[in-house]
């Protein structure tokens, strides 16, 4: 398959006729694994968002496949929640491979390939992520991951929750003098943070509910009903643990802002 940008030089040069090019860009709409996988290969030209790879319960091999295709199509591939198996089946598929680089991080249990020396672009975006404890650190670093895929630069800061809420203050008046346009706050327990920090600034944040906690909270009901009943305006939530919807959330608003 042809590239969306070949299609289209092709269409201006009269080599193919219009209606051969709607059927070169259908086409290239989704790619097919076998009868297992159908690849959104355009979803990052059509949306700024990048597929990512979602590990947990996929098949080792079924994963290696999907996987290719992107290397293939893309020249990367972000991979989360993967499984032990799973990564070493990656590294051992993938590492050997002088074109390939990869980047696994243990904590945030994300890996991300590139081929062919490719670099994710810079668009201009600033994005700020804060947890408000250790707990909440794999999630933050998933959404990190993502806003940095999709081309911003991102500040964080870990651990800054509120039992002890003057160690907040200071990342948070660095973020602003760094000019963040969007923050994102990953929170368990009862998930107060994110309110503190939407009423203390005036650009959009973000919370991310983590799925800490224990009894009538347990699993991170507590800290999403919080966040979804503040009374600060300019706090946006996403779903438990979803550092991928935040984290893609965040750099659109950002590269919308620096744009």
């Amino acid at each position: 398959m042809s590239d969306i940008k070949d299609i289209l030089q092709k269409l201006l040069e009269k080599k193919i006729t219009l209606d051969n090019a709607e059927k070169l860009l259908k086409a290239n709409l989704v790619e097919e694994v076998g009868d297992i996988a159908k690849l959104d290969i355009f979803r990052k030209t059509r949306t700024g968002i990048p597929e990512v790879i979602f590990a947990q319960n996929k098949d080792p091999q079924v994963l290696i496949d999907i996987i290719s295709g992107f290397l293939e199509r893309k020249k990367f591939a972000i991979i989360s929640r993967y499984q032990q198996a799973q990564k070493n089946l990656i590294l051992e598929k993938f590492g050997r491979n002088k074109n390939h680089t990869i980047e696994v991080n243990e904590l945030g249990k994300i890996i991300v390939i590139k081929k062919d020396s490719y670099s994710f672009g810079k668009k201009g975006g600033i994005v700020g992520i804060i947890t408000a404890g250790s707990s909440d650190i794999p999630v933050a670093i998933e959404a990190k991951i993502t806003a940095e895929a999709m081309g911003c630069e991102v500040e964080t800061s870990f651990d800054v929750g509120i039992a002890g809420i003057h160690r907040i203050f200071t990342p948070l008046s660095d973020m602003i003098k760094k000019g963040v346009h969007v923050i994102i706050v990953c929170a368990g327990m009862e998930g107060t943070l994110p309110g503190v920090v939407a009423a203390l600034v005036e650009v959009p944040v973000i919370g991310v509910p983590i799925s800490s906690g224990y009894g009538m909270g347990e699993k991170g009901k507590g800290a999403l009903i919080t966040m979804l009943q503040s009374c600060s305006p300019g706090l946006l939530v996403v779903n438990i643990d979803n550092g991928f919807g935040a984290g893609s959330s965040a750099a659109i608003i950002a590269n919308k802002i620096a744009e």
